[in-house]
């Protein structure tokens, strides 16, 4: 029985992850999990790129993150299902964060979307593959349209 589903979600990929998330809603159902949906943003804290940001910048950043994320939710699930949603910001290499989020949920299955293949990737996208090798529960990828 499943009792966390985490769903990772793109944002920069547009409404391609709403597949990615209904379908993550709809497993989550299933057996009357809990759902939680992660967005990862890049870590820029330390790097000389950071020089070019202003103060505070990551937290506008991540503010930001939270409303599109909260609107992707209810514009795919609706406002009942997204009361109940746990939406998660992370910071940092986005395979990372999405382990490390699963982890801290005691997650019993990761819903992760993955883009029409290509040569470079190898079926997987790079994420997408970091999370099934690495991952300590189930795995469920949803492909992109062809």
């Amino acid at each position: 029985m499943t009792r966390s589903v985490l769903c990772a979600i793109d944002l920069s990929n547009g409404d391609a992850d709403s597949r990615v998330l209904r379908q993550a809603a709809k497993l989550a159902d299933l057996d009357g999990a809990q759902l939680d949906v992660v967005t990862v943003l890049p870590d820029f804290g330390d790097a000389w790129v950071s020089t070019f940001f202003e103060p505070h910048h990551h937290e506008k950043a991540e503010a930001e993150t939270r409303k599109q994320l909260e609107a992707m939710c209810v514009a795919t699930l609706g406002e009942d299902r997204n009361a109940s949603i746990r939406h998660v910001i992370a910071t940092g290499a986005a395979y990372r964060e999405i382990l490390k989020t699963a982890k801290a949920a005691d997650t019993d299955l990761i819903v992760i979307g993955a883009h029409t293949p290509d040569l470079k990737d190898y079926l997987l996208g790079p994420n997408a593959a970091r999370v099934i090798r690495h991952s300590e529960c189930s795995v469920y990828v949803v492909r992109g349209e062809n």
